[in-house]
């Protein structure tokens, strides 16, 4: 009677050289994918260096690997022993690094959006910068198609055209329909004296 599923495999080497690569492949491109999670998931700085038996080198890293090298003999080195504020010196040199890093392409993207600096940009960058722009475009309009249309409906209500422009004005049509809605029907009673 076979088993379904996965078996269990002793740990040894694979003495046959076809099974021995796929092996390689499956478990190396499965080594590269949990060092690639493990980066993404827990922002941890990862670097993997793989070496096949034919000579062939496989690595990934989500820093550059050989400043993540030159942490690791920093970090293992027997005559240096770093103290917390050392490591959280570190930690925060390298964290206003990726926030420079961000900010810099940040203002990139605002100069590309005003037109400045648009020559270093390849031809598919252009295109993704024209279609962010148009949904812009169009977010706008259809903000404004909406503000028109609530300040039509303010300015049909009685006496409404004041209100509408005070609206416009305050650029604030909501509110101001609120306070017309909760003050000026209040305003338009007469008061009749008691007694009578």
């Amino acid at each position: 009677m076979k088993k379904m599923g996965r078996g269990k495999i002793e740990i040894k080497r694979i003495e046959n050289n076809t099974n021995r690569q796929v092996t390689f492949c499956k478990r190396r491109n499965g080594l590269l994918k949990k060092a690639y999670e493990l980066s993404v998931l827990c922002d941890a700085e990862v670097a993997l260096i793989c070496f096949s038996t034919r000579g062939r080198v496989y690595e990934y890293a989500n820093t550059n690997i050989r400043s993540t090298i030159e942490r690791y003999k920093r970090a293992t080195s027997s005559s240096s022993s770093y103290t917390t504020q050392e490591i959280n010196t570190q930690f925060y040199q390298q964290e206003s690094k990726k926030l420079r890093q961000q900010i810099q392409m940040m203002q990139n993207f605002n100069s590309h959006l005003t037109g400045d600096g648009l020559a270093s940009l390849s031809v598919k960058e252009m295109k993704q910068l024209e279609s962010r722009l148009e949904r812009g475009i169009a977010r706008i309009r259809a903000k404004k198609i909406a503000e028109n249309e609530k300040l039509q409906q303010l300015s049909m209500m009685p006496g409404g055209q004041d209100y509408a422009m005070q609206a416009y004005l305050s650029g604030n049509v909501l509110q101001l329909n609120m306070m017309q809605a909760a003050v000026y029907p209040i305003m338009d009673r007469k008061v009749l004296p008691l007694g009578q």
